[in-house]
C-alpha cells in the first residue's frame, strides 16, 4: 500500500477524520490496538534478566531463552530451531507486534512466576507497565 497512512490516534484525530473523508471509495481503515512500549518492553527484559540470574528451580537459561519459555507458556507460537552451537533457539515470533495489553498479560506472568519462585527483582517490586 504505497500511499497508505499509519496515524496514532490520540496525537492525529483530526487528522485522521480528514483522510477517511477524502478517501476514495473502496479504500479500506484498519484500526489496531496500540503495539507495546518502550518502557514495557525495557520493563520486560529487566525482568527477564532478573529471572535469569535467579536461576530458579536450577534452571540456567538465558534472557533470550526465558522470554521464549515465558511466552510460549502464554500461548504464543514459538519455534525452536538448532543454532550452530547445538543450542536451540527462538524464530518466527517478536514480541515488538505485541499489544499493550498482550504485554501486560506477559509481565504479569513473568512476574507471578518469579515471585513464586523467590526472584528477587532489580527494581524493587515488580510492576506491570
Amino acid at each position: 500500500m504505497g500511499n497508505g497512512h499509519t496515524i496514532q490516534l490520540w496525537e492525529h484525530r483530526d487528522r485522521a477524520h480528514r483522510l477517511v473523508d477524502q478517501a476514495p471509495a473502496g479504500s479500506m481503515l484498519v484500526i489496531e490496538p496500540p503495539r507495546r512500549t518502550l518502557d514495557q518492553n525495557a520493563k520486560l527484559w529487566a525482568m527477564l534478566t532478573d529471572v535469569s540470574m535467579a536461576m530458579p528451580e536450577g534452571r540456567r537459561h538465558t534472557p533470550e531463552d526465558w522470554k521464549s519459555i515465558f511466552m510460549n507458556a502464554c500461548g504464543w507460537e514459538v519455534q525452536f530451531v538448532e543454532g550452530l552451537d547445538g543450542r536451540p533457539f527462538p524464530r518466527g515470533f517478536r514480541s515488538s507486534r505485541m499489544t499493550k495489553a498482550q504485554m501486560i498479560d506477559l509481565i504479569e506472568f513473568i512476574q507471578a512466576y518469579g515471585d513464586q519462585h523467590g526472584v528477587r527483582w532489580s527494581d524493587g517490586e515488580a510492576q506491570a507497565a
